[in-house]
């Protein structure tokens, strides 16, 4: 039987809204880990702090949910907002290289192969590759030697907003949950582990996710993290009672 092809266009198509996809999926999974580690560590500054002035549960339930409520609107705004910023300077930076483009190309061009003689490459081989990539779409390929981005990537940010506005509360249970129940003496100690366990494994995610080190990912995140549970804890003792 003969196989029917697809043609050429409708690749193309597919090809792209694969691309956007996974753009798409890794910005929902940078704001869901950084929205937990941030509210993972936020709560836990606050309980912890709160149970170095006082040993009343209720308080210290009581500036944990308000932390955990302020934090979610914060955290999904701040999103909203960075995301947002984001895209408005990479539309005036696609503006920009088109209309760069339609008043002078040839120089355009000139510049791709200069970019590409600086990363080593001969002057004539240079040349033709920019003429080439120019060609296939000169756009993507300015942008993306000006000013270091794919013109064809684009983050949602309502989508970022709701991945951090759901993620944040989540992280906050841990820490809240941890104070609250575990029995008066051990419920610090309990707490700081809990949360030194829940860093380690955002930091490892985020690394993941930005392809970076992992050990030191998480090795700042862990440190990070209990500096500042130690520091809100000698500050809430300063007003113990």
């Amino acid at each position: 039987m003969q196989k029917v092809r697809k043609a050429p266009f409708k690749i193309a198509f597919l090809n792209r809204q694969r691309q956007v996809s996974l753009a798409e999926k890794i910005n929902v999974l940078r704001a869901s880990v950084m929205g937990a580690n941030d509210g993972i560590l936020s709560i836990a500054g606050i309980v912890i702090g709160v149970a170095g002035a006082t040993s009343n549960s209720y308080a210290i339930f009581l500036a944990g949910i308000a932390g955990m409520l302020a934090g979610t609107v914060s955290m999904a705004m701040g999103e909203y907002v960075s995301v947002n910023a984001q895209r408005d300077t990479e539309r005036r930076a696609v503006q920009a290289e088109t209309q760069r483009l339609a008043t002078d190309y040839d120089a355009e061009v000139a510049h791709i192969a200069q970019q590409y003689v600086q990363t080593g490459i001969k002057p004539e081989l240079a040349q033709k590759a920019a003429q080439e990539m120019m060609t296939k779409d000169a756009l993507s390929t300015g942008v993306r030697e000006r000013y270091g981005f794919d013109a064809k990537d684009h983050t949602n940010p309502i989508s970022a907003a709701l991945a951090s506005m759901v993620a944040f509360p989540l992280g906050s249970i841990l820490p809240l949950v941890a104070i609250t129940l575990f029995p008066g003496n051990i419920r610090l100690l309990a707490t700081v582990a809990a949360v030194i366990i829940a860093l380690a494994f955002t930091g490892y995610a985020a690394a993941a996710l930005g392809k970076a080190n992992r050990f030191k990912a998480v090795l700042r995140n862990v440190i990070s993290g209990s500096l500042t549970m130690l520091m809100t804890y000698l500050i809430g003792s300063l007003f113990a009672r």
